[in-house]
């Protein structure tokens, strides 16, 4: 039996302990805060997106960051091992568009004191409120962890996994690239990912709390495009978000943090320009002797029509009978076109998850051992790995945690 010890106690650090204390290995926890799973608590709003019920290559296409390394682990605890895994420790779970899966219950409460039932039952150790200073080694072997308070804790071995810097309020500051700095690990550069962005235009701020469903976004630096999708949007007072958005962020972030970007929404995908023309030709017929504020209720939500008219360029009080053939066509460019300059992200109290890591070239893509310090490996948000929204991040962190926890030698 090795004494394997833990530090964080989160989605990863709970499914590693699982996974190292069915080998038989005296498992250690040490969480800073006052319980375990504080971030999960949170996630899927409150209802936990445990994992993605589709298929293996829908997993690896969902993962943005590193996606080969994942090969062992995500077929060492797949999707479906994950989801009866919670069956069979009593938490029963259903799928929902998108195939992600929820607990039935649909509280994520539910999800963690699965988690901490099957803890007790396999005797593993939980220490609240005992946070880890520092990570000793010595000749390459992991050698022990230093608490706050100064007392040593020798094991076997050691899994990190802390997290990252996504909702800091949770105890995810960066303990664990600090951790992995002090011993010689590269950790790549992080930013906030799976969050909302900043926008330029003033006018945004008036659509705030307006949700756009079936819109496609393009995003553009210069020329070339960047991103491209279709989905659901929403405005805020200071940008965009929704999970179009929010996607969009993980492919456009490094961009983003050195110049501004264009934004393109086209409000009616599903209609090509000539169509749309059409259409607002027909309406325009039906409105003839009316003035063009009060023609064009159909077209968009309330919130919306006084922005479009207003980025228009035609006079509002203008009799549509007298709307010229060239403000019509720009009108219905402004509809399939509508430019918006992004900024900036927003920070990591805001964002789902966090991009960059441990480099995972320094880690053993099969037992998450690191290829430095023997002894020492690494599970979860704390590594250069992540994923689009749908539960595909903590299925990430189920499977590296339970590569870490069966890796350790028996």
């Amino acid at each position: 039996m090795s004494k394997v010890l833990i530090t964080g106690g989160g989605a990863a650090g709970m499914y590693a302990g699982i996974a190292a204390a069915e080998n038989g290995h005296d498992v250690h926890i040490y969480e800073k805060n006052d319980r375990l799973g504080k971030k999960l608590f949170i996630t899927g709003k409150g209802r936990c997106n445990i994992t993605n019920a589709c298929d293996m290559d829908g997993l690896f296409d969902a993962v943005v960051s590193n996606s080969k390394f994942l090969y062992s682990s995500f077929y060492g605890c797949t999707n479906q091992d994950v989801i009866a895994f919670f069956e069979r420790i009593g938490v029963r779970t259903k799928v929902e568009r998108g195939d992600r899966v929820f607990p039935a219950s649909d509280r994520s409460s539910d999800v963690i004191r699965g988690l901490e039932r099957e803890l007790a039952r396999l005797g593993a150790h939980v220490h609240l409120r005992t946070a880890v200073k520092h990570i000793e080694e010595q000749e390459g072997h992991f050698k022990e962890i230093v608490l706050e308070d100064g007392t040593k804790a020798a094991g076997d071995a050691c899994i990190v996994a802390t997290g990252g810097l996504s909702y800091q309020s949770t105890g995810s500051d960066g303990d664990g690239f600090r951790f992995a700095r002090s011993l010689a690990h590269t950790v790549s550069e992080c930013m906030p990912s799976l969050v909302p962005m900043e926008c330029k235009e003033e006018w945004i701020g008036e659509l705030q709390g307006l949700s756009l469903r079936n819109v496609s976004a393009s995003i553009y630096d210069g020329k070339k495009k960047l991103y491209e999708d279709f989905g659901e949007m929403l405005f805020t007072h200071y940008g965009v978000s929704g999970p179009l958005m929010l996607t969009a962020s993980s492919y456009v972030g490094k961009k983003l943090k050195g110049r501004e970007l264009q934004l393109q929404i086209d409000l009616k995908p599903a209609l090509s320009k000539e169509l749309l023309d059409q259409r607002v030709c027909r309406d325009f017929e039906e409105n003839l002797n009316r003035q063009f504020k009060n023609a064009v209720g159909r077209l968009f939500p309330a919130k919306l029509i006084p922005v479009m008219i207003r980025l228009s360029g035609i006079d509002p009080d203008k009799k549509v009978n007298v709307i010229t053939k060239e403000e019509r066509l720009r009108f219905v460019s402004l509809i399939k076109h509508l430019p918006v300059t992004l900024t900036g992200l927003r920070d990591y109290r805001e964002a789902v998850i966090t991009k960059g890591g441990v480099r995972t070239k320094e880690i053993d893509p099969g037992t998450m051992e690191s290829k430095l310090v023997k002894g020492l490996y690494f599970a979860g948000e704390v590594l250069d790995l992540d994923a689009l929204t749908g539960g595909f991040n903590l299925q990430i962190a189920w499977s590296t945690g339970y590569a870490a926890g069966k890796g350790i030698p028996v």
